[in-house]
């Protein structure tokens, strides 16, 4: 039995695949795999989604961030595992802790999924095959990659997501469509060198550390329904405090990994403005034969100088520190495959 598989890699190219579902259950029978469900006040929606998860995976956790519904003791009837925050920390954090999780099991790919139903569970088989066959480390769910599959959406939040992708691909150099969506499977070799250090949520984060690290990252187009059927999202549900907390997170990100590539860039624009203020003063001098009534320039062109200079020194020293960052995390993620491997 074949069906086929269209699949786009993290350069866009578009690749056709016929899947052979004997070999890829096959594949799946030889792999542990882990579902990892964040909750927040989900008790109508997390029944429904745990009964969708498909047969052939192995363990299913539910992340309860701090819920003040029914949503744990849901979640209890059906027999899943629950790992529970004593308080909301933010999804970014659940998602934390279920990795941690799910690195404590013997689990070799690990999916997560949005607890409120606009995801299909069926879908997992699409966003496994690829980590299944080697070809990449880490898969995400993608609503804009194939126009096909375009949900529907409110205009200012489809905008909004379209930016987020364009800015994120300008980071990491590399083109991608959708950087929010909350269904992606990871290899467990990324979930050990996977470092995420936001709460309020995960999902550019984890494109800018896994792409910045070099692992293999791909995007599966699929169908998502574009509004939540019961209630409202907790993340995004207020767009600009949305905006101004995923911004803080996306910035901390690219300077802790790229700290001169930022810096720099600062420098850059400090030196630039330095240089205007600079030939103006000089152009005026040279029609005078005076600095007045414009010594101001001088002065300015000076203070924009020093800034850059300090900006470029900033830079080298974090740069100095992002290095020992790097040789930190990649100890770390050799003591977590030492453990594996105990």
């Amino acid at each position: 039995m074949q069906e086929i598989f269209i699949k786009y890699n993290s350069s866009q190219e578009l690749t056709v695949y016929a899947i052979d579902f004997i070999s890829l259950l096959e594949m799946l029978n030889k792999r542990t795999i882990a579902v990892v469900i964040p909750a927040l006040n989900e008790e109508k929606q997390i029944g429904s989604v745990i009964d969708a998860i498909p047969s052939f995976v192995d363990h299913i956790v539910v992340v309860d961030d701090g819920s003040s519904d029914r949503t744990v003791e849901v979640a209890a009837q059906k027999g899943v595992k629950i790992v529970s925050h004593k308080s909301n920390r933010g999804v970014g954090a659940a998602l934390g802790t279920g990795v941690k999780t799910v690195l404590g099991m013997e689990v070799d790919v690990m999916v997560n999924i949005d607890a409120d139903g606009q995801f299909d569970p069926a879908d997992i088989e699409k966003l496994l095959q690829p980590i299944l066959e080697g070809q990449a480390d880490f898969v995400t769910a993608s609503r804009f990659i194939d126009k096909a599959y375009k949900p529907k959406m409110p205009r200012v939040k489809y905008w909004g997501n379209k930016l987020m992708s364009r800015f994120i691909s300008r980071l990491t150099r590399q083109k991608f469509y959708d950087v929010s969506c909350g269904f992606r499977a990871y290899s467990r070799l990324t979930l050990q060198r996977l470092n995420l250090f936001g709460e309020f949520t995960y999902t550019q984060e984890t494109f800018i550390d896994l792409a910045f690290k070099g692992l293999a990252i791909e995007e599966v187009p699929v169908h998502v329904r574009g509004s939540r059927e019961h209630g409202k999202s907790r993340v995004a549900s207020n767009l600009f405090r949305y905006g101004m907390q995923t911004l803080n997170i996306i910035i901390r990100t690219f300077r802790d990994n790229k700290p001169f590539r930022l810096f720099g860039a600062m420098s850059f624009v400090m030196f630039l403005l330095g240089l205007g203020f600079a030939v103006f003063l000089g152009i005026h001098y040279l029609k005078t034969g005076f600095f007045t009534p414009h010594k101001w320039a001088g002065f300015t062109a000076g203070f924009f100088f020093v800034v850059s200079l300090i900006l470029l020194l900033i830079g080298f020293v974090l740069d100095m520190f992002a290095r020992m960052r790097r040789n930190q995390e990649e100890i770390l993620f050799q003591l977590k495959r030492d453990r594996d491997n105990v």
